[in-house]
């Protein structure tokens, strides 16, 4: 797993808290510059992370290696956390969370300069990399993810086409006629929810944007009604009820496995999923696992289109930061820079280069020959939207509430579609009149 809100979930996460050792290094300050001469760049680093997979495989440690060919004198030690969000939380309540770390989503934006160094201006950043607005306060960045995400559906080309579905989709009706398609006509589950392991479905939120193609979706969240009667979310969240309530997802949700999910959909047992362009390299996986053909995993974009054109947001995965306590800023400051700019670990993961002037990767030719419109979200209004989540305790970033959802598509709870979203919309409301303007 690789997004933003998604924890990875292999075991045996490192939890001592590594000290900051080595010569040189820059001092306790509100910045992490850039190194001039990397010779002269020392010290023991220790880098926080949720992939604990590539920790476990030696995948990090190969990228140390290729770090230390430019950087020799700074040893990078990783500590993989199985769950990022919770432990580092608790971390946070210290100094030693790290030299780098991702920046976890329960830290508010206002906050960002207590705990993290700044990266240098939002003005001089934005020339080169994506995504800077997500991590801006007063002007300053204070993180930069490695990686852009795509959210989509990534499915079997195979079924589909065996149930004689030859295009994209570009109505959630036509979607629904599909999936009806590949129920009659094949084997396969048509949609699966992944309900147990929760975190998928969280990625239905990141169809905001993409159904209007809208840059100010995110502001409207904060200043108007998401479940307003065609507004992005409502938009999502009806399909995902309409998938569920016609009968085209698994039968009992609360036995979904995860990992499990990733051979099914590769041999054909499962359609299509809601995940993101980082999902697809890890099916791919599975499929050359399973001994069935790569190429059958395809993606697609969410079905509704703006003038005759599909669109789909481009955002940041987790944002790494500088520790502003850490003893060692400029060698912190470089693994981030070296990682974003030269470490390929955009590609490795098929993923969306933070940096402007990159192609895009090739999961994404379909798009490019489709002319689908890539969009970046405005975010300048995203700390204002974190602030009404909480306060109406939604929870647009976290499974609760659309496990809700399809317990009340599959009759595990009681009411009507309306009234639930409804229901969303007042606690949403609610926390609007008492959230300030600005954060």
């Amino acid at each position: 797993m690789n997004r933003r809100t998604i924890l990875a979930t292999a075991a045996g996460a490192a939890l001592l808290l590594a000290g900051c050792t080595g010569t040189g290094g820059s001092t306790k300050g509100a910045d992490a510059k850039a190194p001039d001469d990397p010779s002269k760049v020392s010290g023991t680093i220790t880098v926080l992370t949720q992939r604990t997979d590539l920790v476990q495989d030696g995948t990090m440690k190969k990228y140390a290696a290729e770090f230390n060919r430019t950087y020799p004198k700074v040893k990078v030690e990783f500590q993989a956390l199985t769950n990022y969000e919770s432990e580092v939380k608790i971390r946070m309540n210290t100094e030693n969370y790290g030299d780098v770390l991702m920046i976890p989503g329960v830290i508010k934006k206002s906050d960002y300069p207590r705990f993290f160094a700044s990266l240098g201006t939002q003005q001089e950043r934005a020339k080169k990399y994506r995504f800077t607005d997500f991590t801006t306060v007063d002007g300053k960045v204070y993180g930069q993810s490695p990686i852009g995400v795509t959210p989509g559906f990534v499915y079997n080309k195979r079924v589909w086409k065996q149930a004689g579905v030859t295009h994209w989709p570009t109505t959630p009706a036509e979607f629904l006629d599909d999936l009806k398609a590949i129920k009659s006509k094949t084997g396969a589950t048509p949609y699966y929810t992944n309900f147990a392991a929760q975190w998928p479905l969280t990625s239905w939120t990141f169809v905001n944007g993409s159904v209007h193609c809208d840059t100010q979706a995110t502001t409207k969240l904060a200043d108007g009604d998401p479940w307003a009667q065609g507004a992005d979310l409502r938009v999502g969240d009806e399909l995902l009820y309409d998938i569920v309530h016609d009968g085209l997802a698994e039968k009992d949700p609360t036995t979904t496995n995860w990992e499990a999910s990733k051979a099914q959909l590769a041999k054909g047992k499962i359609a299509t999923q809601w995940l993101g362009t980082w999902a697809v390299i890890q099916f791919q996986d599975a499929a050359r696992g399973a001994r069935v053909n790569p190429d059958d995993i395809g993606f697609m974009p969410f079905p509704a289109q703006v003038d005759g054109k599909f669109c789909a947001t481009v955002g940041p995965d987790y944002n790494q930061a500088v520790n502003v306590h850490s003893a060692h800023k400029e060698a912190a400051r470089a693994w981030i820079d070296w990682f974003t700019d030269k470490s390929g670990y955009d590609k490795d993961n098929l993923a969306v280069s933070p940096l402007k002037d990159a192609p895009l990767p090739t999961v994404l030719k379909p798009y490019e020959d489709a002319g689908v419109k890539l969009i970046e979200l405005d975010d300048s209004a995203g700390a204002k939207v974190k602030l009404i989540d909480d306060q109406s305790e939604v929870g647009i970033n976290k499974p609760d509430y659309r496990q809700d959802l399809v317990d009340l598509a599959r009759g595990a709870k009681s009411g009507s579609l309306d009234d639930f979203l409804n229901g969303l919309a007042k606690k949403w409301s609610a926390a609007q009149k008492t959230v300030g303007s600005g954060s």
